[in-house]
């Protein structure tokens, strides 16, 4: 059965209760009597990688453009403070 414990006692002592979720531990947290969260840890899905760095590699697309030159009209757009406001476009 997991250990139950208050709201302010998990608020202080936190990064503790993270060691104990890291070595498979699940924990109840309660606001007085009444629990309101789990800790527990995470689990990657059958056939999912685990999170971790790169979590989106090559599903943004486009990117290549960030490092072109802006033309232009894009450049009166910002200067004149017009660009992406809907409320006044050109």
């Amino acid at each position: 059965m997991p250990d139950i414990i208050t709201l302010h006692a998990a608020k202080t002592q936190l990064s503790k209760l993270v060691k104990r979720v890291e070595q498979g531990e699940e924990i109840i947290v309660a606001r007085g009597d009444t629990p309101v969260a789990r800790l527990a840890p995470l689990k990657p899905e059958a056939g999912q990688p685990p999170l971790g760095y790169g979590l989106f590699v090559d599903t943004i697309q486009g990117a290549d453009s960030l490092l072109e030159p802006l033309s232009a009209d894009e450049l009166e757009l910002i200067e004149d403070g017009h660009a992406g406001d809907p409320l006044n476009p050109r």
